[in-house]
């Protein structure tokens, strides 16, 4: 590719005699003479189409004596060709004909010129035929030159626009072999080279992007420069800082002595750089230019900050310092939460964005082998390549991902009997314990695991030096609610698709407890109530003539509503049918008691309050517990609102009980706002009078829940009912509750007949009463809010509606004795 040439060191030619001695591009005076006693090595005939033996004829009518001054604002249009001189290929220069750039007009020290917006050093070279340009391989790729093309070259002024920002104060470059052919196995001292590249193009303008090729002890090396810093250099140091670091293109500036360089190795490339003490590692994991905001993830700014700061620190400060402060650089990471709060992608995202190879990505249950030793074998081979790099290489070597999902599968807590009573399951976990933390470590690797059962992973797994990093990875706040319907809806926005009339805080503030996968589903789902209003009537894939006109509004966004329900939401239906009469006031008692749950839901959701209060309903069958709990849950507005009743719990055995229930738990302490109902306490606990007999194991897992703290920052609020208070005083239970309300049943003829106005069932409210009373012989009512409920829907599908409700609630009455 370069030839069998030694490049030289002097980027210009001896010259003829009686002709000035040129010079470098300015430069500070106090600049050696880098390129003195060098010669060109190349006879004229290697040179390709542009250059000659000698001179070109003069066809402008000027001599190079001349000392005419050129033109303001001229353009010159040139044809590109080849570079082939070391002396200008090497020096990221570009040689010019002294025709059309006269030394008279233009310093023959260097000058700079714009082809089609690039910024190059320019300089004559006698030998070079007139009406063209010369641009290497690496020059005409950055700029997108064909050599057929006609170039458009004017002069260019980088003090032009009038700022004080035009030096270039840091420089961040990627280093790679610019020949697999010329490579070498020694390191390269990163703060020599760094010496080397000023002397070389010091003065020259350079901008992200740009490709230069240097030659450094007889190796061609690529230079890719991938983010600038600019300066002032009239300013001090700390305020000449001030500008922040630039990938875009168009960000110029000079190279100067005082600009400091960070090299990044080309992953691609077999290049090795020293460990530096004062300079980032060059084989950095995270590009210079990297942004959160590339990874398109919302709603994770606190766990990504301190998932960099305990794993990725260490691995960005230079290797030398951390060598010298003796600490291990962290190799594993655990990803935990519920399902669809995005661990999966965040671990596909990590092993993207990191300067490192392809991570490995392994789902737990592919692991596993029917036959001996293959599982084990399965492990090993996951660290095979990153042990075989580690020997070549130490801490040189590249960062080796792995991204294990569903952990849970393989590493299960050691005796547990996982892998099918084999013992493959705990030979699994030890042998990925010795990879992680055994007699030979690495420190070139990082193991990401994903669970959403973090409580059935081995612990040895989880202690330091192993998969010490433990995020939780919750469901969004709704400022990352926010971020994600901004990701999700972005590309609508941008093409016009998106109605004006959708507000993406007011969707963000309704979609509380949802996770990042079911705000996806929900923008999913609003489209798909789009598309179907564009479809012909009548037809079941025909498409409308106005589908241009397509966007997604906010009656969409309702309908979506309706489709897509929160797994960590409210169970809105279960509450609804504890409530569907309504809340009937028909005492003073029952007004008391809404006013006291709805000051109890307030004390909850104060933040410096108790994070946890419970209450208990109790009273006789019937009177209405737990559809006054349920109201009090509904009117709370809090995102989690759950139930644990005996109907969901038929057929569970002792463990199956204690498992739904602290399921139901976690998932409360997942949400800042919970409220759980637990209804019916005697019959969840298997209270029977005869005995009496009980469930103890279930009696203890639900005292030991309900005294539980939930984690901080979490408020959750328990609601229970029972019916039997001396049961629960006997069983301890009665005393775990910080409030205890006493709910009544209709005992008054008063309280009745307010029930049957409202329920406007009856033409004669007080001959259904009338006729109650002579049926008991007595004043007082006794029966609860249901039962009388129940009795007015029977009255209903009677002519005599009066008397049937009467005969009705006369039987409920003599049945309970009263």
């Amino acid at each position: 590719m370069f030839g069998s040439r030694k490049p030289v060191s002097d980027p210009q030619q001896h010259p003829r005699p009686g002709q000035p001695q040129p010079k470098l591009p300015p430069r500070p005076s106090d600049a050696p003479d880098r390129y003195r006693d060098a010669q060109y090595r190349r006879a004229p005939s290697d040179y390709p189409p542009g250059y000659g033996n000698g001179l070109p004829q003069e066809k402008h009518g000027y001599s190079r004596d001349s000392s005419r001054p050129g033109p303001a604002g001229q353009t010159w249009h040139l044809s590109p060709t080849k570079n082939p001189k070391p002396q200008f290929l090497y020096y990221n220069i570009v040689p010019v004909s002294p025709f059309d750039f006269p030394p008279t007009q233009h310093s023959p020290q260097g000058f700079y010129i714009s082809i089609n917006g690039f910024v190059l050093t320019a300089r004559q070279d006698d030998g070079f035929q007139q009406g063209m340009v010369g641009l290497s391989d690496f020059q005409r790729s950055w700029a997108g030159i064909a050599l057929s093309d006609t170039l458009t070259v004017t002069l260019y002024d980088p003090f032009q626009d009038g700022g004080q920002h035009h030096f270039l104060g840091s420089l961040d470059a990627e280093v790679g072999y610019a020949s697999s052919k010329k490579e070498t196995d020694q390191p390269f001292d990163q703060d020599e080279l760094q010496m080397v590249f000023t002397n070389m193009f010091e003065n020259q303008v350079l901008a992200p992007g740009q490709r230069i090729l240097m030659d450094w002890k007889s190796l061609p090396l690529v230079m890719v420069v991938k983010a600038v810093q600019l300066i002032d250099l009239s300013m001090d140091k700390n305020a000449a800082g001030a500008q922040p670091s630039s990938s875009d293109p168009r960000t110029r500036g000079i190279l100067t002595k005082q600009s400091q360089m960070t090299f990044y190795k080309d992953a691609k490339s077999r290049i090795n750089l020293k460990a530096s003490k004062r300079r980032p590692a060059g084989n950095a994991i995270l590009t210079p230019d990297f942004k959160f905001e590339d990874m398109g993830i919302g709603g994770l700014d606190k766990e990504f900050s301190a998932i960099f700061r305990r794993a990725f620190a260490s691995r960005i400060f230079p290797p030398g310092l951390v060598e010298n402060m003796g600490i291990q650089h962290v190799k594993g990471i655990l990803l935990f939460g519920p399902p669809g709060t995005g661990k999966t992608l965040i671990a596909r995202r990590i092993g993207k964005m990191l300067n490192a190879r392809e991570p490995k990505v392994i789902n737990g249950p592919e692991v596993l082998n029917k036959f001996v030793g293959q599982s084990e074998e399965n492990v090993r081979k996951l660290f095979a390549d990153a042990e075989k790099e580690y020997k070549e290489k130490g801490d040189e070597s590249g960062l080796h991902i792995i991204i294990f999902d569903e952990l849970d599968a393989v590493c299960k807590q050691r005796g547990s009997g996982a892998g099918g009573g084999t013992g493959v399951g705990d030979s699994v976990v030890n042998q990925l314990l010795s990879k992680l933390d055994g007699v030979d470590q690495l420190n070139n690797i990082l193991l990401i695991g994903m669970t959403n059962r973090m409580d059935m992973i081995d612990d040895a797994l989880l202690r330091p030096g192993r998969l010490e990093v433990h995020m939780e990875i919750s469901l969004p706040d709704e400022n990352g609610r926010v971020q994600i319907l901004k990701i999700h809806t972005a590309k609508m926005k941008a093409s016009g698709n998106l109605d004006p009339d959708v507000d993406v805080a007011e969707l963000a503030t309704r979609t509380k407890n949802f996770s990042g996968a079911e705000i996806s589903g929900l923008v999913r789902s609003a489209t798909s109530f789009a598309l179907n209003r564009h479809v012909k009537v009548g037809t079941v894939a025909g498409v409308s003539d106005d589908v241009e006109n397509l966007t997604v509004n906010r009656d969409d966004f309702e309908h979506a509503f309706d489709d897509v329900k929160p797994a960590f939401g409210v169970s809105e239906d279960e509450m609804e049918s504890c409530i569907r009469g309504g809340i009937i006031s028909f005492s003073p008692f029952i007004s008391d008691i809404m006013n006291a749950g709805r000051l109890i839901v307030k004390q909850v959701a104060d933040k410096g309050s108790n994070p946890r209060f419970r209450t208990l309903l109790w009273g006789p069958p019937g009177s209405g517990k737990t559809a006054l709990a349920a109201k009090m849950a509904l009117d709370s507005n809090f995102p989690f609102i759950k139930m644990i009743t005996p109907d969901n719990m038929i057929g569970f055995s002792e463990g199956m009980k204690m498992e739904h229930m602290r399921r139901i738990f976690d998932d409360a302490y997942k949400s800042p706002l919970s409220i759980i109902v637990i209804d019916n306490i005697e019959s969840i606990i298997e209270w029977v009078p005869i005995g009496p007999r009980f469930s103890n194991a279930v009696l203890q897992a639900m005292k030991a829940m309900l005294n539980k703290q939930p984690p901080k920052d979490h408020q959750l609020l328990i609601l229970a009912t029972a019916v039997e208070r001396t049961v629960l005083q006997q069983l301890n239970l009665f005393q775990v509750f910080d409030q205890k309300i006493a709910v009544p049943n209709v005992n008054s003829q008063a309280e009745l007949h307010m029930i049957l106005e409202q329920s406007r069932a009856f033409a004669d409210s007080n001959r259904a009463i009338g006729e109650l009373q002579d049926m008991t012989q007595s004043d007082s009512v006794g029966v609860g809010i249901k039962p009388i409920l129940l009795a007015i829907d029977t009255a209903k599908q009677d002519d005599d509606r009066e008397g049937r409700f009467a005969q009705t609630v006369a039987s409920i009455k003599d049945e309970e004795g009263l």
